[in-house]
């Protein structure tokens, strides 16, 4: 069975070892990881917002830090932007550090 190394495309870390990661399916991801991984997938505030089923002003807000979304909306963003093929990636802190492209997923979806 592969790694999680293995599915992983190059790495968009920050200030990061990019050896040091862990999946966390738990710990929240950051403005950075999801401003990093829309860029990635090439996605507009409002593609994400419209797929996430939450409002333009939540992506806009939550990637300028001008707050933290409610636990459902954050989810939700997470959600799609996995689903299209970003892996976030945590600290052994449960600190963000980075997002990577999982292998053999169709991102343009």
């Amino acid at each position: 069975m592969a790694t999680t190394k293995d599915r992983l495309a190059p790495l968009i870390t920050f200030g990061v070892n990019s050896t040091q990661f862990v999946e966390n399916n738990v710990a929240d991801i950051s403005k950075e990881q999801c401003r990093a991984a829309r860029g990635w997938l090439e996605l507009s505030q409002q593609a994400l917002a419209d797929k996430a089923n939450v409002s333009m002003s939540t992506v806009r807000d939550f990637e300028k830090g001008r707050h933290v979304p409610i636990s459902n909306n954050l989810a939700a963003l997470r959600r799609v932007l996995e689903d299209a093929g970003v892996q976030f990636l945590f600290d052994l802190n449960d600190s963000p550090v980075g997002v990577a492209r999982v292998r053999g997923l169709n991102v343009n979806r």
